[in-house]
């Protein structure tokens, strides 16, 4: 199976490598001098278990250069989406897919409205990984995962080979049974835990042991669930509570990507997490204003940074 890997960045280029050190035939797209540096000295992993060091056969920033592919891995930032898929079509060969690994819920359906559905599986992973350098990438932890699945949560041959081959590279490949109720799952937590961390600018050990804001994470994560279920999505009621064991198990001084993108004064994805959950529940006639103060308190450091990259 021959796999892109759109953006790699620190899931992308996670992914990316343990593919690569598997055999797999990969190909990489980057941009600027992570892509100089991976064409020079190859991509460096470094991982709890030490360093990998994996020089793709292929690096470029042109897909038009990538030829065709079995499978996209789309590792890019959410805002990205929509522009990257007006350049896959040099890529996809007639039962060609993309995976979108953004945390949100609107990436398949943004890509399936540029490709078609036939090109797009929906898909979600977990790690923390980030690049540190160009050509550089750390890994924290042993949380690493990938998830995907046809959007109409069908078996097929495609899936199942994409699977096959993240078996092979070690990595913890699954399909789940409904892969759109495995997306909301978790975009119940990360939405939750980046906007209020963003707000309050603490770490998750503060808020947690805080009754008020542990509260306004409980509260987050219940109008999430109400609207999951008002668009069809089967999460148990159960989840805010097991989502909330899962929070106290995470490390004390750990931060949401929302609150360090923020806190920098880069542009975050805002939009695609409170934003969304304000927009699809203004679409489905469900009251969310936890999350609609989350996300008009944040607007103004987000509308900064946009502007700021602008300049």
């Amino acid at each position: 199976m021959r796999i892109a890997i759109f953006g790699v960045g620190g899931a992308g280029g996670y992914f990316a490598a343990q593919l690569v050190k598997a055999g797999k035939d990969v190909v990489f797209i980057a941009r600027g001098e992570h892509l100089q540096a991976i064409r020079e000295n190859g991509l460096c992993v470094s991982t709890p278990q030490g360093e990998m060091l994996v020089q793709p056969r292929i690096a470029t920033d042109d897909p038009e250069q990538a030829g065709i592919v079995d499978s996209v891995i789309l590792g890019v930032k959410a805002e990205h989406v929509c522009n990257v898929a007006q350049t896959l079509g040099p890529m996809l060969g007639t039962d060609s897919f993309v995976v979108p690994l953004q945390n949100g819920v609107e990436a398949a359906p943004s890509l399936s409205s540029v490709l078609g559905q036939k090109h797009v599986v929906a898909g979600l992973c977990g790690t923390v990984s980030f690049v540190t350098a160009p050509g550089h990438i750390r890994s924290l932890g042993d949380v690493n995962f990938i998830r995907f699945g046809e959007l109409d949560n069908r078996a097929s041959a495609r899936t199942a080979a994409l699977r096959r081959a993240f078996d092979d590279a070690g990595v913890n490949a699954e399909i789940p049974d409904n892969i759109h109720k495995a997306l909301w799952e978790k975009f119940l937590i990360v939405v939750s835990v980046g906007g209020v961390a963003a707000l309050a600018g603490q770490p998750i050990g503060v808020i947690r042991e805080q009754q008020q804001s542990r509260r306004l994470l409980e509260l987050c994560m219940r109008e999430i669930l109400t609207l999951a279920v008002a668009r069809g999505i089967p999460l148990e009621d159960s989840i805010v509570a097991s989502t909330m064991r899962l929070v106290d198990s995470l490390p004390a001084e750990g931060t949401a990507s929302l609150q360090r993108d923020l806190a920098a004064g880069k542009p975050s994805e805002l939009e695609a997490w409170n934003g969304a959950v304000v927009r699809l529940a203004g679409a489905s006639g469900v009251s969310v204003p936890v999350n609609e103060h989350i996300y008009r308190s944040l607007l103004p450091q987000e509308h900064n940074a946009r502007n700021a990259t602008k300049a």
